[in-house]
C-alpha cells in the first residue's frame, strides 16, 4: 500500500469519526481532497471489508432518524436518503410505504403544529398546516383525510 493510499484512508476515517457517510459521499470527499482513483478504490474496499462502510445499515439509521425524530412522510424520506448518496435500489429495498404507519406520523405533527397555532384551526391555519404537511413529504391522500379526521373531532367536541 502506498502512502497516498494510507492517507486516503485516514482521511476516510476521519470523515467517518465525524458521521455515517455513503459511498458515494466518501468517493466525492476524497476526490475533492485530491486523492487518485486508485487510492480512492482501495481505502472503499478496505473500509467495506471492514465493515465501517455499509450503505444498507446507512440507509436503514437514516430512515429511521426521518420517520421518528424529524416525523418526514415517505416521499420526503426517499429524497433525505437520496441526498446522502444512498444508490437508489438501496433506498427502495429500505423503503416500504405504510399506511398506518404514515397516518400515526402525520397525526403527531398536527398535534405538535396545532399547539403552536393556538388549536385554532381557521382557512387560514389550515392552508398553513397543508402547506407544512406536504414540505414534510406527506401525499395529499394521507393529509386529506388527516384533515378530515381532525375537522370531524372538532366537530364532536363542539357537540
Amino acid at each position: 500500500m502506498t502512502d497516498s493510499a494510507a492517507d486516503a484512508r485516514k482521511y476516510a476515517f476521519r470523515l467517518l469519526g465525524y458521521r455515517s457517510r455513503s459511498e458515494n459521499e466518501l468517493r466525492e470527499r476524497l476526490e475533492k481532497k485530491g486523492f487518485s482513483g486508485s487510492d480512492i478504490s482501495s481505502a472503499l474496499m478496505y473500509l467495506k471489508e471492514t465493515g465501517y462502510l455499509d450503505d444498507h445499515a446507512l440507509a436503514l439509521n437514516l430512515k429511521r432518524q426521518a420517520f421518528n425524530n424529524k416525523l418526514l412522510g415517505h416521499k420526503r424520506t426517499k429524497s433525505f436518503l437520496l441526498s446522502r448518496g444512498v444508490p437508489n435500489e438501496i433506498v427502495e429495498a429500505a423503503l416500504q410505504y405504510d399506511e398506518e404507519a404514515e397516518t400515526e406520523k402525520i397525526q403527531k405533527l398536527i398535534d405538535k403544529k396545532l399547539k403552536t397555532m393556538g388549536n385554532y384551526l381557521d382557512k387560514k391555519n389550515e392552508k398553513r398546516l397543508w402547506d407544512f404537511l406536504v414540505r414534510k413529504g406527506y401525499t395529499f391522500s394521507t393529509i386529506r383525510k388527516a384533515c378530515q379526521n381532525l375537522k370531524r373531532i372538532a366537530e364532536e367536541e363542539e357537540n
